[in-house]
């Protein structure tokens, strides 16, 4: 049985623009960013990422602000020329929408996976705070139980405000919640 070839993409001899990256196929198993003109491309998540993802999506569901919604994999304008899916995202955009901006983005979450653990721990961390991000929740899914730090925007630069080793995440910025990581 032949394995299924992986999408290709077009030659691409420049950097890339929003509406080029907006412009390729959905729904290809991938996830597709844009980073200052370059184009990021990760593949799907493991069922553990995704298990742990829902959990957290379930513990923020009766407790988001009015007006809010958290949303999965969705695509998040930084910049003209960076383009980030978080994992979740805790937004004020409504409607059906293309790409949300991060001047509406309360909590950007990132489930850390073994291909972009680095990129997720320090770059998209750095893009959060550059688009002035309030907060950012980064998990880990490997250890049992899982292990989650949030940080907080403070001028430029995330600052740690809580952190879980025991798989209860309890905090009360941006909102008061128990996350439990599963």
């Amino acid at each position: 049985m032949a394995m299924p070839e992986a999408p290709a993409f077009p030659h691409h001899p420049r950097e890339w623009t929003l509406e080029e990256v907006l412009a390729l196929p959905e729904d290809n198993g991938q996830r597709i960013e844009l980073i200052d003109g370059a184009l990021v491309v990760s593949p799907a998540p493991t069922s553990r990422h995704q298990e742990v993802l829902q959990n957290v999506q379930f513990s923020l569901r009766d407790v988001i602000p009015p007006g809010h919604r958290s949303l999965p994999g969705i695509n998040i304008l930084l910049a003209p020329r960076r383009l980030l899916i978080p994992d979740l995202t805790v937004t004020a955009e409504q409607g059906n929408f293309l790409y949300g901006t991060s001047d509406n983005v309360l909590l950007a979450v990132e489930v850390l996976s073994p291909l972009t653990g680095a990129y997720d721990k320090a770059l998209k961390r750095q893009l959060y705070a550059e688009a002035a991000i309030g907060y950012f929740l980064l998990i880990d899914p490997v250890p049992e139980p899982p292990t989650a730090t949030l940080f907080e925007l403070d001028g430029e630069e995330y600052t740690e405000i809580a952190h879980s080793e025991d798989g209860l995440l309890r905090i009360e910025l941006p909102f008061p919640v128990e996350i439990d990581l599963g």
